[in-house]
């Protein structure tokens, strides 16, 4: 596991692995870029096969948080963390207290907040701890509802450009996952009168799904490939790359998952195909702009709903640069939100 090497190649400040015997813990903490504020983003639970998959994820999903704030404007740097494990088996006040206090270690350089596998009252129990938490019950609650008001609106300026109209309604939308944030999707979408397709490793959330929106269950095997207008990823990441990008069936990509494709010759292989990628970093940033709220004090949710409909502005500006330039809209979000970051750099020095 070459990881100063990994760090160079995604431009990383700081990489810190951490354990405690007595609970379990065993994590990465990724500091991607502090050239706006604190690094902020959330912390994932996952029980990865090896620990070069888990390194893998952080990585990507650090550097990912470093461009998703800058494009959503906020002062804040970009960071991630992987907790590797089982979630059902470790998680305890015990555990999330260790984990709290290594965060502490890092003298508020990362802030952290919830992320797959981590409901709001794991991040309370962190925050018995540690200041260096953001989406608490106490203040912004659950970001998940705002990431998926930020995708929502995000669809709809996606389906202006490539529908002619921004209208939902009638449209078939098959999404990926279905915890807070996919749930709270099918809400909006169901409300506008779209046609779901659904699919989760929970049965009981499929079921839900049905009963509350008339949704169409769909296997977890199938998904994917399955005939839509919209296939929304709300799971976890590198869901699509260039083997599988023949397998769908939409004309539209725009879901909640941060880092939906494996590499940038994945955003060719859907251009190839006539399918509009909407970048995962600009569209699914609402529950940051949530958490980083709490961050920078003075919270108001009205504010943040605000910001987080901006998103519907800014996926058109990214429409645009694609369209201008002749790139894929991988690279538009690319240049657009490491545009920003440069700039900031320049100005510190």
């Amino acid at each position: 596991m070459k990881v100063l090497e990994q760090m160079d190649a995604y431009g990383h400040e700081q990489i810190t692995f951490v354990r405690d015997e007595a609970t379990g813990l065993r994590a990465i903490i990724a500091v991607h870029d502090t050239t706006f504020g604190p690094a902020l983003g959330g912390s994932r639970f996952w029980n990865y096969a090896t620990e070069e998959a888990a390194l893998f994820d952080v990585l990507r999903l650090s550097r990912g948080m470093t461009l998703k704030n800058a494009a959503a404007g906020l002062p804040l740097g970009g960071g991630k963390a992987v907790i590797i494990g089982d979630p059902a088996k470790l998680k305890s006040r015990a555990f999330f207290h260790a984990y709290g206090k290594f965060i502490n270690a890092l003298n508020g350089t990362y802030y952290t907040a919830g992320d797959v596998n981590m409901a709001v009252d794991d991040i309370a129990m962190i925050h018995e701890v540690s200041p260096y938490v953001a989406g608490t019950p106490e203040i912004s609650g659950d970001p998940g509802p705002f990431t998926a008001r930020g995708v929502y609106k995000a669809m709809k300026a996606g389906a202006g450009v490539k529908f002619g109209s921004e209208s939902l309604k009638g449209k078939t939308v098959a999404i990926q996952g279905i915890g807070s944030v996919g749930y709270a999707l099918c809400e909006y979408l169901a409300e506008e009168g779209a046609i779901l397709k659904v699919s989760a490793r929970t049965p009981a959330t499929v079921a839900k799904a049905v009963a509350d929106f008339g949704a169409i269950a769909v296997p977890v095997d199938e998904i994917l490939a399955t005939e839509c207008d919209i296939f929304a990823p709300c799971a976890m990441g590198a869901v699509l790359n260039t083997d599988n990008a023949g397998d769908l069936n939409c004309a539209m990509v725009a879901g909640a998952a941060n880092n939906v494709l494996l590499d940038a010759a994945t955003a060719d292989a859907l251009v190839a195909r006539d399918i509009l990628y909407l970048p995962d970093y600009i569209v699914n940033a609402g529950g940051v702009i949530n958490c980083g709220a709490e961050v920078v004090g003075g919270y108001d949710v009205e504010k943040v709903n605000a910001q987080v409909d901006n998103i519907y502005n800014t996926t058109l500006e990214i429409l645009a640069l694609a369209k201008e330039k002749g790139i894929n809209t991988y690279q538009a979000a690319e240049e657009y939100a490491c545009g920003i970051v440069s700039a900031g750099k320049a100005a510190k020095r």
